[in-house]
């Protein structure tokens, strides 16, 4: 495996700013950082002695078609970090946890469950990944990452947003992005084993395309779609909406844009923000509040925002997590169980960091939580 994904992140985590565009944005706030729980994967937890998940990517919490939470995770080993010892160790992606476990309970978020998986053994791959080889549509595919979660209790189905990677290093202005090849999605009506859709959102010659990585938030009738480049580079993070039971069908989704004069959907997407924005997590709350969270690359740090709808103004950037707290930090996922309430925003901040020659020491997911 590549080991150059989230490497660039001390080469390019001080480049670049997550700033606002006119009339979106124009709201302020105060800033406070979000507080350590704990952390929820390792070689030493029990999520390797019973389902052999040590170190890993990602850790993206979304709700169930039953009501508990599973949690994606990108490139999972048997091992702390992904170049072993030993070797092979075991590279998977994508893997899912699952919690009924409330993240403000006392003892925070513990695993219960993996998908594919009765009871405790190795937990396998939601879906096909290439591998470093020919992917399930003849296409070279590095590995398969995953952006998010959403399922649907009305037909028990569930849909994860994904990017096939091309690679790990393509030339950008400002140091090496990964390049995605498209984003696409998989289904699962078993909630275990996933299917790969024909649907492809191709990435550009450029690799600039915005709708490379998602999160997508239900409300409704409709689900949100807020989408940005892969390889964390400056550029617009866009809205789309659609309707529940069309998102197999690219022609129904919608656009929200700016045309002159005002903001409306049904036209082309123009830029809800712009920035240089890592993987983005949008959830709505129980009380209508709107949160998104991402890695602002500008200044190492996960923040956060609050808007009362999704295609509403957005207030300025709070930080919850910084890189002196979380060193190598790059996710930032809410839970959708968190509130508006003190320190009930609850981040599942995935971090990777190696010494400069290149050595892992740590590759792994822990829990915060903060104040929208």
């Amino acid at each position: 495996m590549a080991l150059t994904r989230r490497s660039f992140l001390v080469r390019t985590g001080a480049v670049g700013v997550a700033s606002a565009i006119a009339p979106t944005l124009a709201l302020g706030g105060e800033a406070q950082a979000a507080t350590w729980r704990k952390r929820l994967t390792g070689a030493d937890l029990d999520t390797n002695s019973r389902w052999q998940v040590a170190g890993t990517d990602l850790g993206i919490p979304y709700v169930l078609e039953n009501g508990s939470i599973g949690y994606l995770f990108g490139d999972t080993f048997n091992t702390p970090w992904p170049e072993g010892p030993p070797l092979p160790n075991d590279w998977r992606s994508p893997v899912m946890l699952r919690s009924n476990v409330h993240p403000g309970a006392a003892g925070g978020v513990v695993f219960d469950s993996a998908a594919r998986v009765a009871g405790n053994g190795r937990a396998p791959e939601l879906m096909h990944n290439g591998h470093n080889g020919i992917g399930i549509d003849g296409l070279w595919e590095v590995t398969v990452i995953p952006n998010d979660g959403i399922s649907f209790p009305e037909t028990g189905r569930q849909l994860i947003s994904y990017m096939s990677i091309e690679n790990w290093n393509s030339a950008g202005p400002a140091g090496p992005h990964w390049r995605s090849r498209y984003a696409g999605l998989a289904y699962s009506d078993n909630g275990n084993d996933f299917v790969r859709t024909p649907l492809k959102w191709w990435n550009d010659a450029t690799n600039t395309d915005p709708f490379q990585m998602w999160t997508m938030q239900r409300d409704g009738d409709w689900v949100y779609v807020f989408s940005v480049r892969a390889g964390r580079q400056d550029g617009p993070m866009m809205l789309r909406r659609v309707r529940w039971d069309r998102l197999f069908f690219p022609e129904s989704y919608e656009g929200w844009g700016w045309n002159g004069s005002n903001l409306g959907w049904g036209r082309p997407c123009t830029p809800i923000l712009t920035g240089r924005f890592g993987e983005p997590s949008v959830r709505r709350l129980a009380d209508g509040t709107w949160v998104m969270s991402y890695l602002n690359c500008a200044n190492g740090c996960i923040v956060t925002r609050t808007a009362a709808g999704p295609d509403q103004v957005w207030t300025a950037e709070k930080v919850q997590v910084t890189s002196w707290q979380e060193p190598g930090l790059y996710g930032g996922f809410i839970h959708p169980w968190s509130s508006r309430q003190p320190n009930d925003l609850h981040l599942m901040v995935s971090k990777w960091t190696r010494t400069l020659d290149g050595r892992s020491t740590a590759y792994h997911m822990s829990q915060f939580a903060g104040t929208a």
